[in-house]
């Protein structure tokens, strides 16, 4: 399985003490992108579960789609 993420950040986040979770007393960090309280988990990653390994997807606005295929292209590539 891959998946599609695009994120807005351009640097590292550092945390800091007020990232704590007072109830919990920890903090999750996402790992799969697709959190709306990026870089901490929401528990997103629950519908990645049947994720099939053979496909590409991509998650905007909630849904997820497969992809049938992927360009990447150099910025100093005209098109």
């Amino acid at each position: 399985m891959t998946r599609l993420v695009e994120l807005e950040a351009t640097g590292p986040r550092k945390l800091d003490p007020s990232d704590i979770d007072d109830e919990k007393g920890d903090i999750a960090v996402c790992q799969c992108g697709l959190s709306e309280s990026f870089p901490f988990c929401d528990g997103s990653h629950r519908r990645t579960r049947d994720e099939d390994d053979e496909t590409t997807y991509v998650y905007e606005n909630g849904e997820r789609r497969e992809l049938k295929r992927v360009v990447t292209i150099d910025e100093d590539t005209e098109v």
